[in-house]
């Protein structure tokens, strides 16, 4: 039986297969697909299977990390949604909270306001209110109303709509009622409920998370069902898996339910494979930089485990959102990323980008501005033979007529200038980036290694470690694919969040269990569903918690024992955790539980991993076709000479300026463990490009990763 990993970026569609029998694993790369997403993972299964003579109908897991819903939100091209609230409250959406993008400012872009979710005269009230703290009803639902709002939304067309009452985070029985009546007066419109979605306090953040789960629905859920039809047509038993912001997978039909919970779905994978890398080196703090053809990616793991945003930080582009997320965080600066010179005379990199069509100027698809790639291309670290496993041809002649014209020219610029400058421009954003997800949280990037993925990032990791102080740099044996590979790495998860608010001391201790076991039970269920035995499943509890009096919570583990000593349990944690945020605790203060949460996940066993070892003539010469590489090879003890495969003159940074020098060219299949790369260097394989600048060496260690650090 297989497994397969597929990671759908902006430019690039990445595979890792997984033979369960054989312990091998092929990696594959296809441009991706943007009109339709599944065509490039469909295309990739079937180009798979027919060269490594399996029929798709044994693949017994398909995982998939996607970015349809954050990419929805960020072209703002989502569904029609209506809204449906209680009267009085038509604008929570629109007022928000105090907080703007920029305080001082009077001539501000707001995009709640100007951008809305959902516009004005969509978002209709009905009379209906829930009693707080106790969730009683203290006006009924007037349903007559609710019909009529129901009808005039389709009658105005909406694809989706949003149910959203003041407080049905403690009763959620209105809501109910009017997906009810939905069903009967639009059966075909996506509607979703607040209760299912976010049901914690806080009114705007649960109805911007509800109007974004609509916003994006409809486009996501056709997406799912038309992926998964297509893997059933090719005879696929196993469900759809897909990875969520939280760091879990779920099934398809979750995932069409609730759609808001695929945002940041994307980003994920290379911060769990990430992790791995770190725990076979022994080094639990792992900063990943994974650089595609669209973003680049940052997400700190300071103890060998995921970390969540606080939900208050959870935004999509420019839309809160209340679901749990990984702390990874995303900018535009990857390969395609886009320089030009604007109106002002600045020199800019990102984030628009050139996507997968028409790609870098340098593909010769008919990009005709500068992008990154194009400056690697021009700097010589990107050699012409080097896609063309994957069915591009590289032309550095359209790469330095692309940095002539745009950059060197209207700056007075030398090409070398010109394209080191797009470079150093990219690092930059790579490490204010870096530096957002640790040093503003109090963690410094000296303690951590950094572990490079994506097809550019490799070319970034040396310097961008020189610059921070990161002893060293870590690239996997196959970074370019390494969201797809941590796909295969991640547990089935689901998470459940309730509200209950209560000073510690006083909390009706019954009260809270019994809610943390009605959300166990829920996740053993969903799980249960999912094919797994209850000795399979874990549950975890957690607590938001804050002293009295504040208006901002964190997260700790609870026991799940909830017998003498639970309540001193609890606030000693949180007490902890306030101390390693903000350097100080008030033993003296109350603890106030805010929201609880539990966390149900399956366990899979992670695929294992052979180092690649030497690989045959015909793999050396890369005729294995399109971005295939076999990574199940014994190892053979060659040496370093052996994978030398030629010399280039590249151009490398130097201080404020730049040096030509010649760059040993190696392939990485025939470096062996133990083996020593000295700077300046290119280390070449099918999905990236290793440099090694001069004044570093790269050593190769028993997993098959390459350690890059400087010379002492």
């Amino acid at each position: 039986m297989y497994q397969i990993g597929i990671d759908v970026g902006g430019t690039f569609t990445d595979f890792v297969l997984h033979n369960d029998e054989t312990g091998k694993t092929r990696i594959h790369k296809l441009p991706s697909t943007p009109e339709d997403p599944s065509r490039a993972a469909i295309a990739g299964i079937e180009a798979l299977s027919a060269r490594e003579g399996f029929d798709p109908a044994q693949l017994n897991r398909v995982v998939h990390g996607t970015t349809i819903a954050t990419n929805i939100i960020l072209q703002r091209n989502g569904a029609r949604v209506g809204l449906i609230t209680t009267e009085g409250f038509r604008d929570i959406l629109h007022i928000g909270r105090k907080k703007r993008p920029l305080n001082f400012s009077n001539y501000q872009d707001v995009p709640r306001q100007t951008a809305p979710l959902v516009p004005r005269r969509l978002r209709l009230t009905v009379p209906e209110r829930i009693r707080a703290p106790d969730g009683a009803v203290e006006v009924p639902l007037d349903e007559d109303a609710a019909r009529r709002a129901l009808r005039r939304l389709a009658g105005e067309g909406v694809d989706a709509i949003a149910v959203a009452f003041l407080f049905a985070f403690l009763n959620p029985d209105h809501e109910n009622r009017v997906r009810e009546l939905a069903a009967e007066e639009c059966p075909d419109v996506f509607v979703t409920c607040s209760h299912d979605v976010s049901p914690l306090h806080r009114e705007y953040e649960r109805f911007s998370t509800t109007a974004l789960n609509a916003y994006v629905g409809p486009a996501t859920a056709t997406y799912t069902a038309r992926f998964s039809e297509s893997l059933s047509g090719l005879g696929v038993r196993s469900d759809l898996r897909l990875m969520t912001s939280a760091g879990g997978l779920i099934g398809s039909r979750v995932a069409m339910q609730r759609p808001v919970s695929l945002l940041a779905s994307g980003p994920v994978g290379a911060l769990i494979k990430g992790i791995d890398v770190g725990r076979s080196i022994g080094h639990p703090g792992v900063i990943t930089l994974d650089v595609g053809g669209t973003s680049a990616d940052v997400g700190v793991a300071r103890d060998g485990a995921l970390h969540l945003k606080h939900v208050l930080d959870t935004r999509i582009g420019d839309y809160d959102a209340m679901v749990p997320m990984v702390d990874v965080n995303s900018i535009g600066a990857g390969g395609g990323s886009i320089a030009i010179v604007d109106e002002a005379g600045m020199f800019q990199v990102g984030p628009r980008s050139a996507g997968a069509v028409p790609g870098p100027a340098c593909y010769g698809l008919g990009g005709a501005e500068p992008t990154v790639t194009d400056a690697l291309v021009f700097l010589g670290w990107f050699r012409p033979e080097t896609l063309e496993s994957s069915g591009i041809v590289i032309d550095p002649a359209l790469a330095e007529q692309a940095i002539r014209s745009a950059i060197a020219e209207p700056l007075g610029l030398s090409l070398e200038d010109a394209a080191l400058g797009i470079y150093r421009i990219a690092c930059r954003h790579m490490i204010d980036a870096i530096r957002l997800g640790s040093v503003s949280k109090g963690y410094d990037p000296r303690d951590f290694v950094l572990v490079a993925f994506g097809g550019a990032g490799a070319a970034f990791a040396a310097e961008i470690a020189r610059e921070l102080g990161i002893p060293e740099a870590v690239v996997p044996p196959h970074p370019g694919v390494g969201a797809a590979a941590g796909l295969l790495s991640t547990d089935i998860r689901y998470d459940f969040m309730a509200s209950h608010w209560a000073d510690l001391p006083e909390a009706d201790l019954a009260a809270v269990a019994e809610k943390y076991r009605m959300m166990a039970a829920r996740a053993r269920r969903e799980l249960a569903g999912d094919g797994f035995t209850d000795e399979a499943v874990t549950v975890a509890f957690h607590a938001d918690c804050r002293y009295k009096g504040q208006g901002y919570e964190l997260g700790v583990a609870v026991p799940a024992d909830f017998g003498d000593g639970w309540k001193e349990a609890v606030a000693e944690a949180f007490h902890r955790a306030h101390e390693r945020h903000y350097l100080r605790r008030f033993a003296d203060a109350t603890v106030q539980i805010v929201n609880l949460r539990a966390v149900g996940v399956g366990r899979i066993a992670a695929p294992g991993e052979e180092f690649p070892g030497r690989g045959t003539a015909a793999e050396s010469a890369g005729s294995e076709g399109a971005g295939s590489e076999d990574t199940g090879s014994e190892d053979t003890g060659s040496e370093p000479e052996e994978a030398r495969i030629g010399v280039r003159a590249a151009i490398f940074p130097a201080g404020d300026g730049w040096v030509r020098a010649n760059a040993a060219v190696y392939r990485r299949a025939r470096l062996t463990p133990g083996a020593v790369v000295g700077g300046p260097a290119i280390v070449e394989q099918e999905d990236t490009t290793i440099v090694v600048p001069p004044d570093f060496r790269a050593t190769a260690d028993r997993h098959g990763n390459l350690a890059i650090a400087e010379r002492r």
